[in-house]
């Protein structure tokens, strides 16, 4: 699909933080840094008639809904769960997947986009607060808890507050390239990448830990993913024991070391793959793979294509 056209579609009472995300992504002009130009509507159900949010304050919408039939990528919120939502609404979001466009939820935005039927068959993210509440709204989608986002290409959904902003960047490189969305990611002053899932968020007791942040040994890493690193060599450079540098780097980051490595190699390999003509051979040696055959293994499952592919596709948009 394009991804020129962006709305975000708000209701009574609309959550300030996961529309924030979608205009700081989509609304900021960055094409100084290389980002291509997007439009960017913020849809009511009436144009200039300022919306509650859950948070205080009022947002006011510069277009109205049914000005998101066009749009590329069709955006929708968190905001308080209602037990109905308007049909308008629903008939917007169900004509724009009809002629094509993408549709995000984000947080409790997935119980709109669950009204729709748009989800029966599938499986969603939403908040893990209310993940219960949504499965028996919504009997015919399953819901998950593992992952921070979900992507069925035409239909996309964030699980809670801040993984919006993960899947953001997710469509964002999946449509314009890593690149792309390293840069914004950049300016966001946020991780271009996260693994992990809403579990580690459920409410438990935090682990004591009398460390410091893991941020210099991530650092460390993705300055220089070409070398090798092991998990003793990292629980040193950390000053920690092996068993408590393992604990604290998932408490971080969500996932293990091993999967985090992973991530970051072929976050580098995407980049190298968009920005240079090196041979998939050296792309694996400079993202730390080591061999065109291990880079294509992690790749593929990674990204969901091959080297090869995703070059032809994204090389030089």
């Amino acid at each position: 699909m394009a991804l020129s056209t962006i709305a975000a579609l708000i209701t009574d009472p609309v959550a300030m933080f996961e529309t924030a995300i979608a205009c700081e992504v989509f609304g900021l002009d960055r094409t100084d840094d290389g980002v291509p130009p997007f439009t960017f509507m913020m849809c009511g159900e009436t144009a200039g008639v300022p919306v509650p949010t859950t948070s205080g304050g009022a947002l006011t919408p510069t277009h109205q809904w049914q000005d998101a039939l066009d749009a590329d990528l069709v955006v929708m919120p968190a905001g308080g769960v209602r037990d109905t939502y308007p049909e308008e609404l629903l008939d917007v979001i169900r004509g724009a997947h009809a002629r094509g466009a993408t549709i995000l939820s984000i947080c409790t935005g997935a119980f709109i986009l669950g009204e729709t039927g748009l989800l029966d068959g599938l499986t969603a993210v939403t908040h893990w607060r209310y993940a219960e509440s949504f499965a028996k709204r919504f009997p015919k989608t399953t819901v998950s808890m593992d992952v921070l986002y979900l992507d069925h290409g035409q239909i996309v959904t964030g699980a809670g507050t801040a993984a919006g902003i993960d899947a953001v960047l997710h469509l964002v490189r999946r449509e314009l390239g890593s690149t792309v969305a390293t840069r914004i990611a950049r300016r966001m002053v946020v991780p271009p990448q996260r693994d992990g899932g809403q579990r580690q968020y459920v409410e438990a007791p935090l682990p004591e830990v009398d460390c410091e942040s893991m941020q210099p040994v991530l650092n460390h890493i993705t300055e220089n993913l070409d070398a090798p690193h092991t998990v003793p060599d990292l629980a040193r450079l950390a000053m920690m024991s092996e068993r408590t540098f393992a604990r604290r780097f998932v408490a971080e980051t969500g996932t293990t070391p091993h999967k985090w490595l992973v991530q970051q190699r072929v976050l580098r390999a995407r980049e190298l793959l968009e920005s240079t003509d090196l041979p998939v051979e050296s792309v694996a040696s400079h993202s730390g793979f080591g061999s065109a055959a291990l880079l294509r293994t992690h790749f593929q499952t990674v990204v969901g294509t091959s080297p090869q592919r995703y070059r032809r596709e994204f090389s030089r948009r």
